[in-house]
Parts: structure tokens; sequence; C-alpha cells
């Protein structure tokens, strides 16, 4: 049996007829719907719900869709035990006929994730986000995916304590669940399912300014740490070499100086994880990479220039490569606590190690 989870901030009667009409396809599936703080004037909507077929729990104020399915996963654990669960939004973009098909592939300890097409008349925002956030998640992890959007997903009753550990309170928390599924080699399952967007997607509670700012968190810390690492290694080399007169002298301590401040703030801002890697140890994969990365920026640089790029334009083209390799290491090797480097291959499924 799969229990089926629906956060929910001032709904609409949408969520009613979800409600209803998962119960008349199959009246014993559990059904767990969170008011996310939606207040007073939604308590009779609720009411329906409840009164519909549905378990409720409710935040006395807005937490955030993050929030709403974190305690709707620990609610699940302690009131239908074993059970796996099918997180859907109330809507009305998640057909039934699609919420049982992920249900239908929980069959092993993997992510289930329902994939849209995005064809047909789909708001620009969406598009453009999904677009987004699946580019942002490529650079992140290697991986591709056609939907790192998608609200409907599949979660087995064992990963369900991992699942409700994992840090983000909003919109980010589904982004940053797919990118540590990844990097604790969860295997990924994307079945397909209709695009639905009823009324332009007017309903959706999500902030494009805001909210996006959190899913591309990780991408802006690193940006603004290299950016500081920038003006460090700039300001230091003029000091150096107002100070001493030596060119060579002056570019490698600077780069020194320059990638000690990198390290610090990458070690315990950019990827809090990093914490919990040994100084030394991530000093050691640190600098490790950095010397694997200037070698590879002088190749890249003989490589472009020999083929008749300007050494500028040829600049531009080998840092912004390397950027995305730098921070794709960093993130799964460097500042990645042991326990959870493993394979990311789909055919490899592991328990999380939290």
């Amino acid at each position: 049996m799969t229990v089926i989870l629906i956060p929910s901030f001032q709904p609409d009667a949408r969520l009613v007829h979800l409600v209803r009409a998962l119960r008349e396809a199959d009246p014993r599936r559990p059904i767990l719907v969170v008011n996310d703080g939606s207040g007073a004037a939604y308590a009779t909507l609720f009411a329906e719900v409840e009164a519909s077929g549905a378990a409720l729990v409710t935040h006395e104020r807005n937490r955030g869709k993050g929030a709403a399915l974190k305690t709707g996963f620990a609610a699940a654990q302690q009131r239908f035990a074993g059970h796996a669960v099918v997180t859907a939004d109330g809507d009305g973009q998640h057909t039934i006929a699609d919420i049982e098909r992920v249900a239908a592939h929980l069959t092993g300890p993997a992510l289930v994730l329902g994939v849209r097409a995005f064809t047909g008349a789909v708001p620009w925002r969406s598009r453009a986000g999904n677009r987004l956030t699946s580019t942002a998640f490529r650079l992140a992890t290697g991986r591709a995916l056609g939907d790192t959007q998608t609200g409907l997903r599949g979660i087995p009753a064992s990963l369900l304590p991992w699942a409700a550990s994992l840090p983000g309170d909003r919109f980010e928390y589904e982004f940053r669940m797919l990118l540590r599924a990844v990097s604790d080699g969860l295997a990924l399952v994307e079945v397909p399912i209709a695009t639905v967007y009823a009324d332009g997607n007017s309903s959706s509670h999500f902030r494009p300014l805001a909210d996006s700012a959190r899913i591309y968190a990780p991408l802006l810390r690193f940006t603004a740490s290299a950016l500081l690492a920038f003006l460090v290694d700039t300001a230091a080399l003029a000091v150096l070499y107002a100070l001493t007169g030596w060119l060579f002298a002056s570019v490698v301590m600077a780069r020194v100086i320059s990638a000690g401040a990198n390290f610090a703030a990458n070690r315990g801002i950019v990827f809090p994880r990093g914490r919990d890697v040994p100084m030394r140890t991530a000093a050691a994969r640190y600098f490790s990479l950095a010397g694997l990365l200037l070698a590879a920026n002088f190749g890249l640089l003989t490589a472009l220039t020999d083929a008749g790029i300007p050494l500028l334009a040829a600049k531009a083209l080998a840092d912004g490569s390397l950027f995305v390799v730098s921070f794709t290491v960093q993130r799964a090797v460097v500042f990645a606590p042991s326990s959870s480097r493993a394979s990311t291959h789909d055919e490899v499924a592991l328990t999380p190690r939290e």
C-alpha cells in the first residue's frame, strides 16, 4: 500500500476534487494532506478534505513546501509505518492515472520521478525554470534529468528517514533532494507523465526571484566564492609585486593566498558538508584538484590559441569549462564526506548512510 502525500497552502476546490478522486480510485489507500499554515479562511475547505477521507496535519504558520513534505514524511512513518509515499500537488497538475503510474514503479530502493515532457501550452516561467534547474543539475552532478521540478515523486518506505533529514524548507528542498540522491548513490527512475497547467499555473505559490535564489544557492555561493578568490588574488599580486618587484614569486604567493581563501569559503559556506571532512584530507583533495586544473587550463589555452582563437576568448572558454569541472568535483569529491561518496550509476541503489 502507498500513502499519497499532498502538501497544500491556500488551495482551491481542486484539492477536494483530487482527494475524492483518489478515494474513489482506491478506497483503502491512505491519503495524507499537510495544511501549510493556510489560515482561518481555508478552514472550511480543509474540513471538506478531511471529510472526503484524507488524514490532515496542520502547520500553525506557513513554513514552506519542503517543511510540509518533511512533516508529511514524519506523519507517514508514524501513522502508516512501512508504507511508501507518493507526493503529489493539489492544484490539478497531477492526474490520478499518473499518480497510479508513479506508485506502480515503487518496487525497489529508488526514487521515482514523474517526468513531464513540457509539450503544449506551458507557461513560459515554468518552461524556462525547468530548463534552468535541469542545466544547473547537470552541471552540478553530470546527470541529465528531464524534469527537476516535478512534485510527483515516489519515495520508498526505507528512504523516508533520509528524505525527512534533508535541508531546505521551501521550494529548494525538492531540488536538494535530487542533488543528494545522486551524491548518496541512490537510483533515480523517471516515469513519463502528462504535462498539465491549469489557468496558466496561476495557483502556484512559487516566487520566481526568492525561490529561484534558494534553488540555485549552491552555484551562486560557488560563483561568489570564486569572485572573492579573484579579488584576493588580484590585490595580493599588486601588493606583493610592489614590495618585492619579483613577478614570478608574487604570482605564486598571490595564488597560494587566494586559494587558501577560496578553500576556507568553499569548505565553510559553499559546501557545508565539507566541515565533516578532516581539514588535512579536504586540503589535500582541494590543492590536488587545483594543480590538475592549473595544468588543464594551460593545456586548453595552448590548444585553443594554436587553433587560432584569440587569447582572451580562449581564456574565457577554458575558464568557463574548468569552472563547471571545479564545482562538480569539489561538490562530489573534495568536500564530500567519505560515507556519502558512492556510485551514481542508475544500476546501483544504496541505502542512505546518514
